[in-house]
């Protein structure tokens, strides 16, 4: 490795880039992929971070794209880190630090080993990386701005791979091919307050709520299909503040989360629940608004040659066969998947966002060997 991407993870750590600072990370990544010979420009929406950098022709037919973000969550209690959360300390063969895992070590993985592919063996095509500030925030100004810049822009890539983590407690144990989507409900019931010992003279919201929540999760949504687990839904919190216990009030509140996958859309889903809220609001007189809220579609790469060509990379440089997973939260992959097809794979996410973040070097090695080498197979 020409690049040191050991040295590149620590410089990126030291970067204060919590949502939404850039805290130098982007500067520093632009500086080095310029020195390298690649097209950088920022991005910035909204006063969101963002750097997209292309080593090659625009439009060439052929370009691999990484992604990835250079932004973290807040370090918490920094008392209670054992390490400086911002020091990238290294002891034991271990770094320390807020992004350790979660996934400045994956952008400096990916930039290092595109750096010295560009540098050692040019291909013919393109070597993108679109890199944000705003993953850990809203979203709504990082990757989507990336995308609608390339777009407006007549810039593409072919395939991409999102470097976040992947492997459950072993390196190389498990890729993504997809992600589940997300829907939220906030939901408001609104009926008429009243005395408890008088309720014909009120509305109970909280009846009409709980009803709706029972009937919402009184079926499984689906039972699974050829990639994907059950969809799940989860009531996360009821409310109506109401500290009288004599007293019906006049508003409740509820918040549902669903993790949804290939056998629904949002809007379905949203119609789904829209149908049952209806029935109750005209059997009990109550107003029911959902208000909902979708962060992502169901999505997934189906096995094939890109598949193919990361697992076999990933098994060839860590002695795994990695598992096809679709499992976990949401990440940028989300977005897109809309553009091109794109996998994940990256780091055992063991301390992502936890106090003492933190990283074994080998695994930051493996995996800028892994990322070198679909780099080279691509292109081959």
């Amino acid at each position: 490795m020409t690049t040191d991407p050991i040295r590149l993870s620590a410089d990126l750590i030291r970067c204060p880039s919590v949502t939404p600072e850039e805290g130098g990370a982007l500067v520093l990544l632009e500086g080095l992929l310029s020195g390298a010979g690649f097209t950088c420009t920022r991005v910035d929406r909204n006063g969101t971070p963002n750097l997209y950098a292309r080593w090659g022709a625009k439009g060439a037919a052929k370009s691999f794209g990484f992604n990835g973000h250079t932004d973290v969550v807040p370090v918490g209690d920094a008392a209670a880190w054992t390490r400086d959360p911002f020091g990238a300390e290294i002891v034991d063969g271990v770094m320390w630090g807020r992004g350790a895992t979660d996934m400045k070590t994956a952008v400096a993985a990916f930039a290092a080993a595109a750096v010295d592919f560009v540098t050692e063996t040019p291909p013919d095509g393109a070597v993108i990386l679109a890199i944000t500030g705003d993953e850990e925030g809203p979203g709504r100004d990082g990757t989507r701005a990336l995308l609608d810049w390339m777009k407006a822009e007549g810039e593409a890539m072919s395939v991409c791979l999102v470097g976040e983590p992947t492997c459950p407690n072993e390196m190389g144990e498990m890729m993504k091919i997809g992600r589940r989507g997300s829907l939220s409900f906030y939901i408001e019931a609104e009926g008429v307050q009243g005395h408890a010992a008088y309720p014909h003279r009120a509305k109970n919201p909280l009846h009409a709520l709980v009803d709706l929540l029972g009937r919402m999760t009184a079926e499984p949504l689906d039972h699974g299909t050829d990639h994907f687990q059950p969809s799940s839904l989860q009531i996360t919190t009821i409310d109506c503040g109401n500290p009288a216990n004599n007293v019906i009030p006049a508003k409740a509140r509820a918040t549902v989360n669903i993790r949804f996958n290939d056998a629904h859309t949002g809007e379905g889903l949203i119609a789904w629940a829209e149908a049952m809220a209806s029935e109750i609001a005209a059997e009990t007189g109550i107003r029911i608004a959902l208000n909902p809220d979708i962060s992502g579609e169901s999505f997934v790469t189906p096995p094939g040659p890109f598949v193919d060509l990361v697992a076999k990379s990933v098994e060839a440089e860590t002695g795994r066969a990695p598992e096809l997973s679709t499992s976990g939260g949401t990440s940028d992959a989300r977005f897109v998947k809309d553009h091109c097809p794109v996998v994940e794979f990256g780091l055992v996410g063991a301390t992502m966002h936890q106090v003492d973040e933190r990283v074994p070097l080998d695994q930051i090695e493996a995996l800028t060997r892994v990322y070198a080498r679909i780099l080279r197979d691509y292109f081959a």
